[in-house]
């Protein structure tokens, strides 16, 4: 199998890499820790280069890429921890390009397009948080449209967002999706931090869409919707996670081969470089699972297993990383002054939000269980 890019793809990658490198700096990253969590100015050049567009249609504006693409974008922002909210406008408009009715979003998506708003997906549900089983009720109203009731947990960048892809669950056990305006009567979100200061909200529901809201078909369509939402998602911030393991060895290479101890580099210790080298494996391993399970995504193939894999890896694998290259930097990798530590905080971040490694491994021994 061949796993090179494309020429295209090399492209975009090295495009999108030369944005966040030449924007991110410490610095920075501080401003916007300090601030609103997230910065507008890196994802304005982001749009300016139509890298936000990247995977819509190309009437919409778009350049018509794929899973595959939107993955060489998380690593980058991954590597440089750009505070932007790639994966969940750039999923969410994807499933609003994909099973919206047409024509019926568009101005919204062209919105999406330029930068000027942000949408987002409420994937999280509390409990046992299981984003294919959604706790929001909807109930059909006398027009035609549905009746949305229920609160949804971290939702990435909420309170900025223009619109929510919510899921939620009719009477009969059978799904739907619904885009939700945010500035609707009887939405409620309170904004919240997450561990890597970028902003998320609880959003309260008691409010109506109307039947052009909804995504694909009430019912066995809307729970493959979801699933579509979901495996995306997480294939994304599968992607994401790579980047921060990535960008992680690469800060903890340039220590341990600058750090002198005992008159030799700390890289000249066969403890320490041990240690790095079994924290670069995993990251390439984190690396594989993840493009493959975009490929398949983008491919339109089946990618249940594929995606539980990678979110097994990235949960996993990546929080494992991370640690490894605080450790290695000793008592420099506790100093929030020292730039590592973020990478820390995003490796446990993205783990968190894609939930328990354990979750993964259940999932997929149930699917092959029924295979």
């Amino acid at each position: 199998m061949n796993f090179d890019l494309t020429e295209d793809q090399q492209v975009i990658a090295d495009l999108a890499e030369q944005i966040l490198a030449g924007q991110m700096s410490v610095d920075r990253l501080k401003v916007a820790e300090r601030g609103a969590g997230w910065d507008p100015d890196v994802w304005a050049a982001l749009a300016e280069a139509n890298l936000v567009s990247l995977c819509l249609p190309e009437h919409l504006g778009g350049s018509g890429m794929g899973a595959i693409e939107l993955a060489l974008l998380a690593e980058a922002q991954g590597r440089n921890l750009a505070p932007v909210p790639l994966v969940p406008t750039v999923v969410t408009a994807m499933a609003v390009a994909e099973f919206a009715d047409a024509g019926t979003h568009d101005e919204l998506l062209a919105s999406v397009v330029d930068g000027s708003i942000l949408v987002t997906s409420a994937l999280a549900s509390p409990g046992v948080n299981d984003p294919l089983v959604p706790g929001v009720r909807a109930t059909p109203t006398s027009d035609g449209g549905w009746r949305l009731e229920g609160t949804k947990p971290a939702v990435p960048y909420g309170a900025e967002s223009a619109a929510v892809a919510v899921p939620a669950q009719l009477a009969d056990g059978t799904s739907l999706v619904a885009l939700v305006r945010t500035d609707a009567p009887g939405v409620t979100l309170d904004a919240e931090r997450t561990t890597n200061h970028q902003p998320a909200a609880s959003l309260t529901l008691d409010t109506e869409v109307a039947a052009t809201d909804v995504l694909g078909t009430p019912g066995d369509e809307a729970a493959e919707v979801t699933r579509w939402l979901y495996e995306h998602t997480v294939a994304a911030m599968c992607s994401v996670q790579v980047g921060v393991a990535e960008g992680a060895l690469a800060m903890t290479a340039a220590h341990v081969s600058d750090r002198q101890q005992f008159g030799r580099p700390l890289s000249a210790f066969q403890a320490v470089t041990q240690r790095a080298a079994d924290a670069w494996i995993t990251t390439e391993a984190m690396r594989v699972t993840s493009r493959n399970a975009a490929w398949r995504l983008g491919a339109g193939l089946d990618a249940r297993r594929d995606v539980s894999v990678a979110a097994w890896w990235a949960t996993d694998g990546g929080q494992k990383v991370v640690t490894a290259c605080q450790h290695l930097h000793g008592g420099i990798g506790a100093d929030v002054d020292y730039p590592v530590h973020r990478y820390f905080l995003w490796g446990v971040q993205n783990g968190t939000t894609l939930g328990a490694a354990s979750a993964h491994l259940a999932r997929l021994g149930g699917l092959l269980a029924r295979s």
